[in-house]
């Protein structure tokens, strides 16, 4: 009875869903095949919901966010020097202002620590695990195998943090180890949606998200005018330290950072151009280690 019927699998790019589709040679479901095109979409709810917004009349997503914000960082050059006063009549602006902008790229590779020892009740016994040692041996090996002329290692203060930093650094010999306590782990702000299994009070939130943000605005700018060459700067810190400053510099909202996942002892890439673009390089990125190494507690 099916014989001149095709089976159309129709995959709902929300949650995976998938739905079958009966339809022959007149339409969907017998209907004539005009009516069929037009309602296709109306029928199946899953898939409707799945399809981007359009603009009228053309075949572009419609924007849902706001302009790039050029002065993010407070370093935009012309935001600065609107409020300078001219010290002398002859000084030419235009060389004034080309001194004051920067010239140069800031890469900064943020570095999660790795695998801990979890049962530990204090900051000194969250030490790494063996894997987790074997792990920041893998991530200084892809370091030093990038072949950057790393300006610095700057790691969180607390003790998986630092032993990770530590071994990173045999791989990177004259590269200076800086400890940082602003870049602890934390809860920088109430994340949406919420999650039943980790609920950190308003304290919490309070006085860590004013440190983290502090962290950001202290390690995630622009170069200085003064800064000739571009730089790579090493920051082994927290999964949720990372995540908070990759959507403050993205400029995504900050309370989606728990949207996102990383391994242990992975790297995320941030560039920041002198206009003050802002590029991911990589996010997470682990692919240099052996599948068995993997790790993300």
């Amino acid at each position: 009875m099916f014989s001149r019927k095709t089976v159309k699998l129709l995959c709902g790019l929300a949650g995976g869903s998938a739905v079958l589709v009966f339809a022959d040679s007149r339409g969907y479901l017998g209907e004539p095949r005009e009516e069929s095109r037009r309602s296709r979409w109306s029928r199946f709810p899953v898939l409707q919901a799945a399809q981007p917004a359009w603009t009228p009349g053309s075949h572009t997503p419609t924007p849902t966010g706001h302009a790039w914000d050029f002065n993010w960082d407070k370093r935009d050059p012309s935001a600065l020097s609107n409020g300078k006063k001219k010290e002398s009549s002859t000084e030419d602006p235009s060389s004034e202002q080309d001194n004051s902008k920067p010239k140069a790229t800031r890469n900064i590779l943020l570095i999660r620590h790795s695998q801990y020892n979890l049962s530990g009740t204090t900051d000194k016994e969250r030490i790494l695990t063996p894997l987790g040692r074997e792990q920041a041996e893998f991530t200084g090996q892809r370091l030093a195998a990038l072949g950057l002329k790393y300006d610095v290692l700057i790691h969180s203060s607390m003790a998986r943090a630092t032993e990770t930093a530590q071994i990173i650094s045999k791989y990177l010999p004259g590269v200076d180890l800086v400890s940082c306590d602003m870049l602890r782990e934390g809860a920088p702000i109430q994340p949406v949606p919420p999650v039943t299994h980790w609920k950190p009070d308003a304290v919490q939130y309070h006085e860590d998200g004013a440190r983290i943000e502090a962290a950001f605005r202290r390690y995630i700018h622009r170069a200085d005018p003064k800064q000739k060459e571009d730089s790579y700067e090493i920051i082994v810190c927290h999964a949720n330290v990372i995540r908070y400053f990759v959507c403050r510099a993205l400029q995504f909202p900050p309370e989606g950072w728990l949207r996102m996942g990383l391994n242990n002892g992975s790297i995320t890439w941030i560039t920041i151009r002198p206009s003050g673009r802002v590029a991911l390089r990589t996010l997470g990125d682990s692919g240099f280690m052996p599948v068995d190494k993997v790790t993300r507690t």
